[in-house]
């Protein structure tokens, strides 16, 4: 169990007895803010200075912390760490003023500090505070957040996830986990499992075994479980797995030979939309969780699939080649006739709505390359944001602005491997994982 404190002063705290769940901080407003959407092609220059150990103990954490916190904000693109030996003066005290100009004279914008101390009960308290440098004051309150001594990790996301909302005024997005496909073997003969990991690639395990074929992994709303589409029978069935028990089971007892696949929950988590491919024929249906009912929301001749969801429920973004090529369409979440929204070249496929609701993340496939692109909810402006071999299957992190995707290398010795972007287009990298992996799919930010 994590609990936070609001730090009014470093002397008086608050404690709010909530567990690991965080209240919203209302920050300062101060000229340190850094717009997205903008594309910052100059990193903002930080420093995070190291954690101070309170306790003899505590060393090390601090030192572990720091380095995530660093990591965490120098891998969004955003900012760029000033190094410790660079400082005037440095940080030997949580409680210490700071000395603004000494600061300002490295350039640092925005400096963050911090303190680790363990508790009797064998957990650990850390406090943080952030500081805009160049408007010489905090930027919102103290925290504090204590924990046991291995969720230190999660405290370090936990401050990240603070530390870039009050500076950019976005949500965060670090304390999440991603679910994958961790491939193994040859190219011809790839071996499949599914995997969870924290968004940066710690705490990685294997969730399935890799004696079957398994593919697209979905988060529920809630992060305790996983749609996927297994090929234990010899067919694509969609299976439902609980995170906490491990257990994992058919969506729908269906007809031998009936296929389902590319499942997505709602926004609610009660009901799942996936396409199901009958007697040569594919189309769209919601099946409500708690009774099992099936409603069919297409039905067509040609080819429907990858729906996602928009944030309030209300309508369904998928793919269809009804109009002789791939694109497309959204329609009501009930059902009822679609409209088109893709009308560039080449074809487009595996949308996925935004959790903000202003922009559908999809793949596209022009001129022999493949792009991960953004486009608004009626199809205007459209922007590609990535280029190559191939890159497929977008999913979004938590706070809506930054996208994971599967970019795979040309050639037989090519393998799949996780990438992210930013919805600048800018801050491409790679995802740290165990080996090849692909069809990431982005959890909710951890209660």
């Amino acid at each position: 169990m994590l609990k936070k404190i609001l730090l009014a002063t470093a002397a008086a705290a608050l404690l709010l007895a909530i567990g690991l769940r965080l209240s919203p901080v209302v920050a300062q407003d101060g000229p340190l803010r850094i717009v997205i959407e903008d594309g910052v092609i100059e990193p903002v220059p930080i420093a995070v200075a190291p954690f101070i150990a309170e306790t003899g103990g505590a060393g090390q954490v601090a030192a572990d912390i720091t380095r995530v916190i660093a990591a965490n904000m120098v891998g969004t693109g955003l900012f760029r760490e000033i190094p410790p030996e660079a400082y005037i003066s440095p940080v030997t005290s949580f409680d210490a003023p700071v000395a603004y100009a000494d600061w300002k004279a490295i350039n640092a914008q925005a400096l963050i500090t911090g303190s680790v101390a363990e508790t009797g009960d064998g957990g650990i308290v850390v406090k943080f505070r952030l500081f805009d440098i160049f408007a010489g004051q905090p930027l919102g309150d103290g925290l504090q957040f204590k924990g046991g001594a291995g969720d230190w990790r999660r405290i370090a996301h936990k401050v990240s996830d603070q530390i870039y909302s009050r500076i950019t005024g976005e949500g965060g997005y670090f304390d999440s986990q991603v679910v994958l496909v961790s491939e193994s073997g040859p190219k011809d003969a790839r071996r499949k499992a599914l995997a969870i990991m924290d968004q940066d690639g710690a705490n990685f395990r294997y969730l399935t075994d890799d004696s079957t074929i398994v593919l697209a992994p979905r988060f529920s709303p809630g992060g305790n479980q996983v749609l996927y589409t297994s090929f234990e029978t010899g067919f694509p069935q969609i299976k439902l797995l609980d995170l906490r028990t491990g257990a994992a089971q058919p969506l729908a007892n269906l007809d031998q030979g009936t296929m389902t696949f590319a499942p997505r929950f709602s926004p609610d988590g009660s009901t799942v939309v996936f396409s199901l491919e009958q007697a040569g024929n594919t189309d769209l249906y919601a099946m409500a969780l708690g009774s099992g009912q099936m409603v069919r929301l297409t039905d067509a001749p040609s080819i429907e699939t990858a729906p996602s969801f928009s944030p309030d429920g209300s309508r369904i973004v998928f793919e269809s080649d009804r109009s002789g090529t791939q694109q497309l369409y959204i329609m009501p979440a009930g059902g009822g006739e679609p409209t088109r929204i893709s009308f560039g070249e080449g074809r487009y496929g595996t949308p996925v709505w935004s959790p903000r609701g202003d922009l559908i993340a999809f793949t596209k496939q022009n001129a022999g390359r493949f792009h991960i692109g953004v486009m608004r909810t009626d199809g205007s402006e459209e922007r590609l944001l990535t280029a190559s071999f191939l890159d497929e299957g977008p999913t979004w992190a938590p706070n809506g602005r930054v996208i994971m995707f599967t970019r795979e290398t040309a050639g037989a010795g090519g393998a799949a491997q996780a990438y992210s972007v930013d919805i600048s287009g800018r801050n491409l990298r790679r995802v740290p994982t165990e080996g090849a992996a692909s069809d990431p799919s982005w959890g909710p930010l951890r209660p």
